[in-house]
């Protein structure tokens, strides 16, 4: 018995100076190490997940702690401790998931809940209309109370009922569906005084900390141009009365800004629940009342408010009410559905305050995330003041130094200048450069509005993001940059045909993609004498946002302003830009497949332009542009004729782009059908599904009316093509032989220089093409998609894994390999199930290029 015990124990006995050690391995079954050696390994591990053998035989040399370890068992401890991690990341995961969807069920039972008293409520109110039809206008109550607890009440009761009861008529938000991966239930109002939205989600802060943040309306709404706490009452239940005065930039130069008085109302319910409700204050409650402001239209919030109730295993519950009255009179005729959307209230408040909240929440579970090298708070910080300086430009208020030029006698464009001192500290807040002591003294803001027919705001705004060329002038934007610099700002001399290449470099984004941030850089823009020492290149730091055409009336934004090459988080921002809001609130979205090439106009979908039009009907929408210069003010008259020539230049541009994107321009010139997308991409799409069909045997793409090229562009996986040429060049070395001759790490260390751009063998495989989803992968964009190479989506083990094989897709065909990690464009970690690669075979059956496509893929 003890000689069997022996057998199937084997111990590597503690290393020591001066000891007898023992290494005895019972045919190869296991090792028990000691706490020392598995130390040591764990560094290794920590520092290569997967050493290659030579790595191997060198840690044993280097850590004498291991010498009587075979490299054999040394190579299945880290096979099994890899399997360990992978199996605690799954666990991790799973159990997230779990309780994602459990407090999802919750709140989805309660909706059901709600939708059932609805349902109940209406049928009875039906059949008492029934009965007693001339009961009908003698149901409304009127408020007499004057004391604010008492007013707080009622709109602690009224909030509640619009929360969770039937108080307001609930329909569903078009295109928003409720589960496990949404921003939550979204739901907006239907036949009720204002405009109304509803909101429930999950969110990973506790309560206290989703009640600080809402409170603190400037932060995240970015509307909001200041919010004022005139006074604060305690209640004798332990809750907090605040008397507030609240103003709310105006979206367009059309329209006067809002400003609100009003009380909120914070307190606790017996259940623990936290809530946060308000409503305006008006005459005739005989409650204490604010004047009314130059330049606002005093509007009215309705009971509005925030009920946070604590999610069993950490976070919160939030169900979010916006109930608002706008004064809709007050603007013109043709901008009043912008101040009658509930659509609009929930994607610019309701939905903002939950995606803000979420985006915190990843903040703090992920605090290590940054975008070159600044923190996601600082990149928010940066994103604010660029949105806060472009409504500022827009409302131009006079108490914030803004005084208007006149016009020359076309009103088209209105110039604004601002001298103040607090506006000049934003180009004064770095030191002077170049040597040069003229700064800066004064802005001017030039801007305009237009109404745009039959074009979407994420179409339009995605041309004018993608191909700054088409309307932007070179040497404003060199003036602009030089002006921030602090340098001498003489007026520019255009050069046509002189425009630079533009590099979009991602920044940053939000968890859901609606708005990133990136930086410009406009290569080759010296325009200026060369004493001026500008240099070759331009930087502009921009936010995009409601780029998705899949949401419904999203308001979309383009806002940069020109940095310094340092980036500081100090620079001055002096923000321009463009604003695109619909004004068509039951209008539907438009085809999301719109490329968006001038030259060709190409339609993916190869729609028709009549079926488009007639799918949509008369769409409108209204952009407000906005540019910002710095100036001397010596220069004010000459700038002032600059900038409204440039700004009637940039509106005549966006009519032209905004004619040649507008499907109804096909119809009115013949009704012909557009042509459809480019020879190139329907010939390779049948390309990349002929060469899948003879490698793998089956069918990659189903046609959808002989459309190949839809059925890859909305191919569920990622899919993707990369150039041949460098793999080619690498492959006819006879790379291939050389490994009878060497071991396999010195034949991918070999192979692997491929993807060394400092080596001068060759350039890096880069990516040609990719569909939707592969975009989406990627993080980028059609256009950007060639500055992506293939070096910078695969990590050390999927370089190696790719080169090993690279020779197996040349003689078979095709590869087929297990899940692994890649990174994004952005930077972040993707994760696939699977991951296949075939090569693409031309009409002449020569290699063309390699497609990839990359299985059930999602970020970690």
């Amino acid at each position: 018995m003890k000689d069997r015990v022996d057998q199937k124990q084997v111990y590597v006995s503690k290393m020591g100076g001066g000891s007898n050690s023992s290494h005895n391995i019972d045919n190869g079954k296991y090792v028990r190490y000691t706490p020392e050696q598995v130390e040591a390994l764990e560094r290794l591990y920590n520092d290569c997940p997967k050493p290659s053998s030579m790595r191997r035989q060198q840690l044993i040399r280097e850590c004498p702690i291991l010498s009587n370890i075979e490299p054999k068992q040394i190579k299945v401890w880290f096979q099994n401790r890899r399997c360990r991690e992978k199996q605690r990341k799954e666990a991790s995961r799973l159990q997230a998931v779990n309780r994602k969807l459990t407090a999802m069920n919750k709140l989805l039972m309660e909706e059901n809940d709600r939708l059932q008293k609805q349902v109940s409520h209406l049928v009875y109110e039906n059949s008492y209309f029934r009965q007693h039809p001339q009961n009908q206008g003698n149901l409304a109550t009127t408020d007499t109370s004057c004391e604010l607890l008492s007013i707080a009440d009622e709109t602690l009761t009224e909030f509640i009922s619009k929360a969770t009861g039937t108080a307001v008529e609930w329909v569903q938000m078009p295109g928003m569906k409720p589960g496990p991966d949404s921003i939550g239930i979204v739901a907006i109002s239907h036949g009720c005084t204002g405009i109304a939205a509803r909101a429930c989600g999950l969110v990973g802060l506790d309560p206290t900390r989703v009640a600080e943040i809402l409170k603190d309306k400037p932060s995240w709404l970015r509307d909001c141009r200041s919010l004022d706490i005139v006074n604060v009452l305690s209640t004798a239940n332990g809750g907090t009365l605040e008397l507030i005065y609240m103003q709310l930039y105006a979206p367009t130069t059309l329209a006067p800004a809002r400003d609100f008085w009003m009380l909120r109302y914070t307190s606790v319910m017996e259940d623990g629940s936290l809530v946060i409700c308000e409503r305006s204050l008006n005459n005739t409650q005989n409650g204490p009342s604010m004047p009314p402001s130059p330049h606002f239209v005093r509007a009215e919030i309705l009971p509005s408010g925030y009920l946070i109730r604590p999610c069993e295993g950490g976070g919160s519950i939030l169900h979010i009410v916006d109930h608002l009255d706008l004064e809709p009179w007050s603007v013109p005729e043709v901008l009043r559905s912008l101040y009658e959307s509930s659509t609009l209230l929930a994607q610019r408040t309701t939905m903002a305050a939950l995606r803000y909240l979420r985006q915190i929440s990843q903040e703090i579970s992920q605090p290590n995330v940054s975008g070159w090298g600044r923190r996601p708070a600082a990149l928010r910080a940066l994103s604010q003041r660029l949105s806060k300086g472009f409504n500022e430009a827009v409302n131009g208020f006079s108490d914030e130094g803004w005084s208007m030029l006149e016009s020359d006698g076309i009103d088209d464009v209105t110039l604004l200048v601002n001298s103040s001192p607090t506006k000049m500290m934003m180009t004064s807040s770095l030191p002077f450069s170049n040597g040069f002591t003229s700064m800066p003294s004064a802005v001017l803001c030039a801007k305009a509005s237009m109404l745009l027919q039959n074009v979407p705001p994420s179409i339009l705004l995605r041309f004018l993001r993608e191909h700054r060329q088409e309307w932007a002038d070179n040497s404003i934007d060199a003036y602009s940059a030089a002006a921030i610099k602090a340098g001498p700002c003489s007026l520019p001399i255009p050069r046509p045909g002189s425009f630079g290449g533009q590099v979009i470099l991602p920044l940053a984004h939000t968890i859901e993609n609606e708005e990133f941030m990136e930086v410009i850089k406009l290569e080759s823009l010296g325009h200026y004498q060369e004493d001026m020492m500008m240099p070759a290149d331009i930087f502009l730091l921009q936010m995009c946002s409601g780029v998705d055409e899949n949401a419904v009336e999203s308001c979309a934004e383009l806002i940069f302003a020109p940095i310094d090459a340092s980036f500081s988080d100090d620079a001055p921002i002096i923000p321009s830009g463009f604003r695109i809001i619909p004004l068509d609130s039951k209008s539907e979205g438009l085809s999301p497949n719109r490329t968006l090439d001038l030259a060709s106009a190409l339609d993916i979908g190869s729609r028709t332009a009549g079926d488009s039009c007639g799918s949509r009907g008369n769409t409108k929408s209204v952009m407000t542009i906005a540019f910002q210069l710095a100036f001397e003010m010596h220069m004010q008259e000459n700038v002032a004729s600059m900038a409204r020539q440039y700004v009637r230049s940039v509106i005549a541009s966006v009519q032209r782009v905004a004619l040649a994107l507008s499907p109804s321009s096909h119809q009115l010139s013949g009704g012909l059908r557009p042509p459809p997308a480019s020879p190139e991409a329907h010939t390779l799409a049948r390309w990349i599904s002929h060469s899948y069909r003879c490698y793998l045997g089956v069918e990659l793409l189903k046609p959808n009316g002989n459309d190949l090229l839809k059925s890859l562009w909305h191919h569920p996986d990622a899919l993707m093509c990369c150039s041949l040429k460098v793999l080619l060049a690498l492959y006819n070395v006879e790379m291939y032989d050389l490994r009878l001759a060497i071991n396999d790490d010195t034949y991918i260390a070999l192979k692997i220089i491929i993807f060394n751009e400092e080596s001068g063998l060759a350039l890096p495989p880069v990516f040609t093409f990719a569909n939707q989803a592969g975009l989406d992968m990627l993080e980028t964009t059609l256009v950007a998609l060639q500055d992506i190479t293939l070096e910078k989506i695969f990590d050390n083990n999927g370089k190696k894994t790719f080169c090993s094989d690279f020779p197996q897709i040349m003689q078979q065909g095709f590869m087929c390999t297990d899940g692994g990690i890649c990174m994004s464009s952005m930077g972040r970690a993707v994760t696939y199930e699977k991951a296949v690669a075939w090569k693409v075979l031309n009409d002449d059956e020569d290699p063309h290029c390699i497609c990839f496509m990359f299985l059930n893929w999602s970020f970690i």
